[in-house]
């Protein structure tokens, strides 16, 4: 890694760092310690969700035009700022309205630090450089998360004020740490007048076919995952299979166990496999994990079956998330023509936004009453993931398939490494 990678790996770890200081303790905050209410605190986190909405589309334009980092910077100020005044809101007011500015800035912080990545790295290196972003996330979150859980009480405000302060400073060291990458030269926009390049950059996004199937097939992948984490599979797992909060806590330090020790071992294993094929068998890793959850909570097991069985089923999830970590991103980026990584990134993270919103909305109430049909439904997504990932691989050049065919000669020689699928095909 050169020294701008180097500080960006440093800028992620920080950033999940900090946000696993609070996201744990959103709803406690907000309907016990400023006793708002149950509805308050719902709607603090649909609000996260609607200001990542609203933002996202104007990001990919500003990274196109501006680049990553002044980006970058904008969005963590912005996000230090929302941190902060949530951590001394006392009304429902200010409360919603920190939480949209504190949104606001971390949703426009995934697609630049991801363009920032894509600019400083190449072909032969990229999948390293996301699995390594994707574990030190992790890593942060869940170190953020167990130190910050030692430092809350739900009994004195004041505990939270300070969690809240520590997260609005570690976005700001997050930007002294940022300001300092010296960024490559971005390249210009191919074959868009200035004068529309924004116009000409969705029509060029959807025309592009393979891109289109890979946001249908994103939107599946958070819709199936990360969309029933916290909401649908957690509910399931309480009133079906009688998990307590406390195995709920151990599933979820399972995940990011696994992906904190597999990922550098996936990495191997997939570097040199076509994506499609990796993301077909992650959807066919999640049929099995659905599956192992419907036997928790469906099956005639003892308790302690059950409980092995639940906190199974998220260290599948964890294997199948290392999997992807190394392959969606760097094909996003793949995709997107020259000039243009920003613009593709902002808008896979908006079908990610989109996903994380209706996956708790659909998969809560049916996780909560309807536990057979809940688990058939998303073992069904999980195989649709499959059929999709194979879908997508014949709208693919062989390159972005299967980068490693790039140091091939006879690949390079028949000129397959093209940055459009549809230029390509014509």
């Amino acid at each position: 890694m050169g020294a701008a990678m180097r500080r960006i790996h440093v800028g992620n770890a920080l950033g999940a760092f900090g946000l696993g200081f609070t996201v744990p303790y959103l709803y406690v905050y907000v309907a016990q310690v400023r006793d708002l209410g149950a509805m308050t605190a719902g709607l603090v986190l649909a609000v996260f969700a609607v200001a990542a909405l609203v933002v996202l589309p104007f990001a990919g334009r500003a990274i196109v035009r501006r680049g990553p980092l002044p980006v970058l910077l904008t969005a963590l100020v912005t996000a230090a700022v929302g941190s902060l005044s949530l951590g001394l809101a006392t009304g429902a007011t200010t409360v919603l309205v920190s939480a949209a500015v504190l949104g606001a800035g971390q949703a426009v912080t995934q697609p630049a630090l991801a363009t920032m990545i894509v600019d400083c790295s190449g072909a032969e290196n990229r999948s390293r450089a996301f699995a390594t972003q994707f574990f030190l996330q992790n890593l942060g979150l869940g170190v953020g998360g167990l130190i910050g859980g030692h430092l809350v009480d739900a009994s004195r405000a004041g505990s939270f004020v300070l969690l809240f302060s520590i997260q609005a400073a570690m976005f700001l060291l997050l930007v002294g740490v940022m300001a300092t990458v010296r960024m490559p030269r971005a390249p210009k926009v191919e074959g868009v007048p200035a004068e529309a390049s924004a116009k000409g950059s969705w029509k060029q996004l959807f025309g592009n076919r393979a891109m289109v199937q890979l946001c249908v097939l994103g939107f599946v992948l958070f819709f199936a995952c990360y969309g029933q984490f916290e909401s649908g599979l957690s509910a399931y797992g309480v009133e079906a299979a009688g998990i307590s909060t406390s195995v709920l806590g151990t599933a979820l330090a399972a995940n990011t166990a696994v992906i904190v020790v597999a990922q550098f071992a996936v990495l191997r294993f997939v570097t040199r496999r076509r994506r499609s094929r990796v993301i077909a068998a992650v959807g066919l890793i999640w049929a099995v994990a659905w599956g192992v959850a419907g036997f928790a909570g469906l099956g005639h097991g003892s308790q302690e079956m059950a409980v092995a069985a639940f906190v199974s089923t998220y260290a599948l999830f964890g294997l199948g998330e290392a999997m992807l970590s190394p392959t969606v991103a760097p094909l996003v980026a793949d995709l997107a023509p020259a000039g243009l990584a920003g613009q593709y990134n902002s808008a896979f993270a908006l079908v990610k936004q989109l996903a994380l919103a209706v996956g708790p909305a659909v998969g809560g109430p049916m996780g909560a009453s309807l536990h057979a049909p809940y688990i058939v439904a998303f073992l069904l997504c999980s195989l649709g993931i499959s059929v999709l990932a194979l879908r997508l691989g014949r709208e693919l050049t062989a390159v972005q398939d299967q980068p490693a065919l790039a140091s091939s000669r006879v690949v390079a020689g028949s000129g397959a490494a093209v940055a459009d699928p549809v230029a390509a095909r014509a």
